[in-house]
C-alpha cells in the first residue's frame, strides 16, 4: 500500500509508540486521525501533524464509533488502523495473604484486547466497503502485543493475558478478513523507551534493562516501532503474523 494520502487511525496516538506512529504516518503523506483519551497530548500530536485528534476510550463502543465516525467525516473511511493504546499493570496473583484484584485484571484485559478488538471490527467494517486498490487490498490494520506476550514476569498476569489475546487472534482475524483484502498484523516489542516504561525507571533499572537487551543493548526507540508498523502497511505480503521487535530479548522472570 502507499500510505500517500490514506486515511489513518492510531489509537494511543496521544503519545509513546502511537504518538511516533501517527507522526510517521503524516511524514508519509497519510491523513491521521489521533484517538486518545489524552485530550491536551492528542490535540498537540494532531496539531503537529495537520491531523485530527477524536477523543475516546478505545475499548468503549458508542465512543470508539463516534470516533471513527467522525474520522470518517474528516478523511473518508480509514485504509489504515494501528492499535497503540494500552496500559499496565504489576500485580502478583497472591501476595500477603491478598488474591489478585478482579477489577485490575478485568481493567487491564478491557483496554488491552477488547479495545483492540473493537477497534479493529469497526475499521475492518469500513475497509471492506471500500473499493480495492492494487492486489486487491482494500485495508491494513497493526495491531501492539508485547514480549510479554510469550515472556510474562512476575506480577505481569493480566498484562501477559492481554497482550497473549492480542497475538492469539492475529491469525484467525486475517484470515476472516481475507477475502475482503484487509491484512492483519501484531508487533510484540520489547522495551521500548515510552512514557509507560519510563514513569517506573530509575536510571539504575533503566542501565539494568538496557544491558540485558542482547543487541542492541538499549531501549527500542519508538521511532523504530513506527518504521515497523508503516513497513507492514506498505508490504502486502506481511499478513497474519507476529513480529517480536525487541533486540532478541527473552525476559527473565522479574
Amino acid at each position: 500500500m502507499d500510505i500517500a494520502g490514506k486515511a489513518a487511525m492510531v489509537t494511543g496516538g496521544a503519545s509513546g509508540l502511537g504518538g511516533a506512529t501517527a507522526r510517521a504516518l503524516a511524514l508519509g503523506g497519510a491523513k491521521v486521525a489521533v484517538l486518545d483519551l489524552n485530550e491536551e497530548l492528542g490535540r498537540q500530536v494532531a496539531g503537529e501533524i495537520g491531523g485530527l485528534f477524536v477523543q475516546a476510550d478505545a475499548a468503549d463502543e458508542a465512543q470508539a464509533e463516534a470516533a471513527f465516525g467522525a474520522a470518517r467525516e474528516a478523511h473518508g473511511p480509514a485504509r489504515i488502523l494501528i492499535n497503540a493504546a494500552g496500559i499496565a499493570a504489576t500485580v502478583k496473583t497472591t501476595s500477603r495473604g491478598r488474591p489478585h484484584p478482579m477489577d485490575a485484571f478485568e481493567r487491564v484485559i478491557r483496554v488491552n484486547l477488547l479495545g483492540t478488538f473493537n477497534c479493529i471490527r469497526l475499521a475492518a467494517t469500513d475497509m471492506a466497503a471500500l473499493e480495492p486498490m492494487a492486489d486487491g487490498e482494500r485495508g491494513a490494520i497493526v495491531n501492539t502485543a508485547s514480549a510479554a506476550a510469550y515472556d510474562g514476569q512476575i506480577g505481569q498476569a493480566a498484562y501477559a493475558a492481554s497482550k497473549g489475546g492480542v497475538v492469539g487472534m492475529t491469525l484467525p482475524i486475517a484470515r476472516d478478513l481475507s477475502d475482503k483484502g484487509i491484512r492483519v498484523c501484531t508487533i510484540a516489542p520489547g522495551l521500548f523507551d515510552t512514557p509507560l516504561l519510563q514513569g517506573t525507571l530509575t536510571p539504575e533499572i533503566k542501565a539494568a534493562l538496557e544491558a540485558s537487551v542482547p543487541f542492541p543493548k538499549r531501549l527500542g526507540d519508538p521511532a523504530e516501532f513506527a518504521a515497523m508498523a508503516v513497513q507492514i502497511c506498505e508490504n502486502v505480503m506481511l499478513n497474519g503474523e507476529t513480529i517480536r521487535l525487541d533486540g532478541a530479548i527473552r525476559m527473565a522472570p522479574r
